[in-house]
């Protein structure tokens, strides 16, 4: 910390500025503190953080590279860099950053957590689970790991081991919507679609404005066979999100069993 009291001040500011969300005055607080001591990694890190919280994804890397410089062994910095360079959608440099953050804090979920995450986006589900079940082992109430963990079972069709992981999700937060939303699709995948439609109105009892969880209540009842109720599901998806939702529904195999009705056709033409 710097000695100076008008440049702790200066520190303490910024880091106020940025717990109230204004990020740009937590920015400049930073900067000039770094004028006047241009070593001091912590300022270097938290600047990275605002800038990161500014979309300002690059200039973020390059604090959080400059508060390495300093001190190459803060898992602080490893940490913004990595989630920084996941924005950027360079994942397996984000990985090799969260690899580094953990060497030096090898307890931390959140470091788990996000490194889990970025194998998803490479989909390599097998390493994302490992690192979503080191997350859940130092915070077992951690809902997001326990629902991350299971779509990433469900990209590897283990369809059952997600069902129970989402469970769990919702046992921690029941309130969950995309939980809820995401059950119903693992029940649609294992052909209990009368669980899953009762799946997919929970998620809307908690976000009623939720054109995933009427499309999934559509496909379901396509499925089914059941015309009208598929219809009229979809026509509500479609209402939220119109361009999206007609055309994933026009490649949609679930939708195949209905997709020579006079209803489907007439909702797929309209605009």
């Amino acid at each position: 910390m710097p000695q100076n009291p008008e440049l702790q001040t200066w520190y303490d500011q910024g880091n106020a500025l940025f717990n109230v969300k204004r990020f740009e005055g937590a920015v400049a607080r930073f900067d000039k503190l770094l004028d006047q001591q241009p070593e001091h990694h912590e300022a270097w890190a938290q600047r990275g953080f605002a800038l990161y919280e500014l979309g300002s994804h690059e200039d973020a890397v390059s604090s959080f590279e400059k508060a390495l410089q300093i001190k190459p062994k803060s898992s602080l910095s490893w940490h913004g860099k990595g989630i920084a360079q996941a924005k950027l959608g360079r994942y397996e440099q984000a990985i090799i950053s969260f690899s580094k953050a953990l060497k030096y804090d090898p307890e931390n979920a959140k470091i788990w957590y996000n490194r889990g995450h970025a194998y998803a986006c490479l989909y390599r589900y097998k390493e994302a689970i490992a690192s979503f079940d080191k997350a859940i082992e130092y915070k077992p109430d951690n809902y997001r790991a326990w629902y991350s963990r299971a779509v990433a079972l469900a990209s590897l069709r283990r369809y059952e081991d997600a069902f129970n992981s989402l469970d769990t999700t919702l046992a921690i937060k029941r309130s969950c919507y995309y939980a809820w939303n995401y059950r119903g699709l693992v029940l649609t995948k294992l052909n209990r679609h009368e669980e899953a439609i009762a799946s997919f109105d929970k998620s809307l009892g908690y976000k009623s404005d939720n054109p995933n969880a009427w499309y999934g209540k559509a496909s379901s009842y396509a499925l089914r066979q059941d015309v009208e109720m598929a219809i009229k599901n979809l026509h509500r998806a479609i209402i939220l999100s119109p361009n999206l939702y007609r055309v994933m529904a026009q490649t949609d195999m679930s939708f195949d069993a209905i997709r020579q009705a006079e209803a489907f056709q007439e909702l797929m033409q309209k605009r």
